[in-house]
């Protein structure tokens, strides 16, 4: 009987299903814990097949990162695409952002774990060039939002974008500290409506009356 060849996997799906693994093992482990050794594991492969597509942990840990951004962006994108109305995009990419963590609840772990690392990594610039990328968009949405009168004429917009990502931030802290990302799900429209009841012009108007 002729021994069936295991089907040949192309290199760049093997690196996607790398970074794959790698998010899921950190849904559930710290970052700094992950060894390529647990990684192969994960995958049933040796550490050899790994390194047969990246040249060390610091290319895994980039293409993570590079996962992450392109695939939290793209999703916030798509959701915000056919709204018009500035606060309505802003809620859809709230909602959208808190999704994306609940289906892949490795991806922020990744993320705080670069951020707060003290080594100027490739993953770590791309994580600040992500944070950045994103405040900026949603300061454009802010001044866009002042400019058509539904947000507040004296609001800062810096501040009321690292208010917004720190606020999406404490939902995610909260939840993976719990343990319940559908918790996470749950408690966001609310904690978007507290959010925008402070930035909008109607929350301003209720205040002087």
């Amino acid at each position: 009987m002729t021994k069936t060849k295991p089907k040949k996997i192309p290199a760049e799906e093997r690196r996607n299903i790398t970074v794959e693994a790698v998010i899921d093992l950190a849904g559930s482990s710290n970052p700094d814990s992950i060894t390529t050794a647990a990684i192969a594991k994960h995958m049933k492969l040796t550490q050899g097949a790994i390194f047969r597509h990246f040249p060390n942990k610091d290319a895994i840990w980039k293409a993570v990162m590079n996962w992450v951004a392109k695939n939290l962006m793209a999703r916030i994108d798509r959701a915000a695409k056919d709204i018009t109305s500035p606060t309505g995009k802003m809620e859809a990419m709230f909602l959208a952002h808190i999704a994306f963590v609940a289906d892949h609840p490795g991806a922020p772990r990744m993320l705080f774990g670069e951020l707060q690392g003290a080594r100027q990594t490739p993953a770590k610039r791309l994580a600040q060039s992500m944070m950045k990328q994103y405040a900026a968009r949603l300061r454009d949405m802010i001044t866009s939002g002042k400019e058509c009168g539904e947000l507040r004429d004296n609001l800062d917009a810096e501040a009321a974008a690292t208010l917004f990502i720190g606020t999406i931030q404490g939902l995610v802290m909260q939840s993976l500290i719990a343990g319940d990302v559908d918790k996470m799900r749950a408690d966001a429209p609310r904690v978007f409506g507290i959010y925008l009841h402070g930035i909008s012009r109607a929350g301003d108007a209720e205040e002087q009356e």
